[in-house]
């Protein structure tokens, strides 16, 4: 009997512990986007103000025997800090819109495209690098493989806004063209500055792994903005090799166990409540008298249930920080 009971206490446990885990990957999958669609809206907010300040002044419309005009663009913009809101991308075909930040790392490609710091601003004269999340975070380059030739990103910034054509690339395995081509983890030529005006679009291959990444390319097709200086800053990710898109947050141990711990707790404590209800309550059954204990059973879990998911969604969030930054 004492080895069913140790067996029984271990099946319940797995299966406890199986649901915690279900409950995670669906946090992981829907519940991040709660956050980043938070941070969407303070960001746009923030871009919205900017625009309004740096707006620049409207270009002459061209006559179709001269070509398009030069952008009347502001160039003595301030260096925007990582995390600052820098463009709004707007990919239609596969409906995606989202306010771009700068910097790629972890915290904040949580709130959004990540542009490399070390490239140039979208619609200035380089390659813009940015990098993306597909399955987490509202996925905002989720379904860039499904990008082709000739397919239309438009990008807003402070200095204008500019439109670039997806490129074609051949697959020299099979011959067949697409809009994306699959790179190593650590194939750093997606930054590379001599390929012309250029966005390159990047993000973790396939879905659910880090093991390749898919880049897509775009051509300028406007006239580039006047450059601003490439800014450096202390301690801020820029590169796409592995280690620095494909790594978590060690910062965030401290807060994770606490958040973990703190759940566990209240849940015991919930538990231990009910159960304490629990012999008066088959007692009263047995005699077929007042259901009072049953109400203050079930209150129990009524109350400590939800508490027990909010805390256990703040531990989630901080075991999200740990997990690679690219999936």
């Amino acid at each position: 009997m004492q080895l069913w009971s140790v067996v029984g206490a271990i099946g319940r446990f797995m299966m406890r512990a199986g649901v915690v885990i279900l409950l995670f990957v669906a946090y992981q999958l829907w519940g991040t986007g709660l956050s980043t669609a938070r941070a969407q809206d303070n960001l746009t907010k923030e871009f919205n103000t900017q625009i309004a300040e740096f707006t620049p002044a409207p270009a002459p419309t061209p006559t179709p025997t001269e070509p398009e005009p030069v952008v009347t663009a502001p160039a003595d913009l301030p260096i925007p800090e990582p995390g600052d809101p820098i463009a709004r991308i707007t990919m239609k075909t596969i409906d995606s819109d989202f306010v771009m930040v700068q910097g790629v790392d972890l915290k904040w490609l949580q709130q959004g495209p990540g542009h490399f710091p070390q490239t140039p601003l979208p619609g200035q004269p380089g390659n813009a690098a940015v990098a993306g999340h597909r399955t987490t975070y509202k996925a905002p380059f989720n379904r860039i493989d499904e990008l082709v030739p000739g397919d239309t990103i438009t990008v807003q910034t402070l200095q204008g806004t500019f439109t670039y054509k997806v490129d074609a690339h051949i697959d020299p395995k099979d011959g067949t063209t697409s809009g994306h081509i699959i790179v190593s983890p650590n194939d750093l030529s997606i930054l590379e500055q001599n390929v012309g005006n250029r966005l390159t679009l990047m993000a973790c291959h396939p879905k659910f792994t880090a093991s390749q990444r898919i880049v897509v390319t775009a051509t300028l097709t406007s006239n580039p903005a006047p450059p601003t200086p490439i800014p450096t800053y202390d301690g801020v990710t820029t590169d796409a090799s592995t280690d620095a898109l494909a790594s978590g947050d060690s910062s965030a141990w401290p807060a994770a166990i606490f958040w973990s711990l703190l759940t566990g707790l209240v849940w015991f404590g919930t538990w231990w409540l009910a159960r304490f209800w629990t012999p008066t309550l088959l007692r009263k059954r047995a005699q077929r008298v007042s259901r009072l204990r049953d109400w203050k059973f079930l209150a129990t879990y009524a109350v400590g249930t939800p508490i027990v998911f909010v805390l256990m969604f703040f531990a989630f969030t901080n075991i999200a920080h740990l997990l690679p930054a690219s999936y």
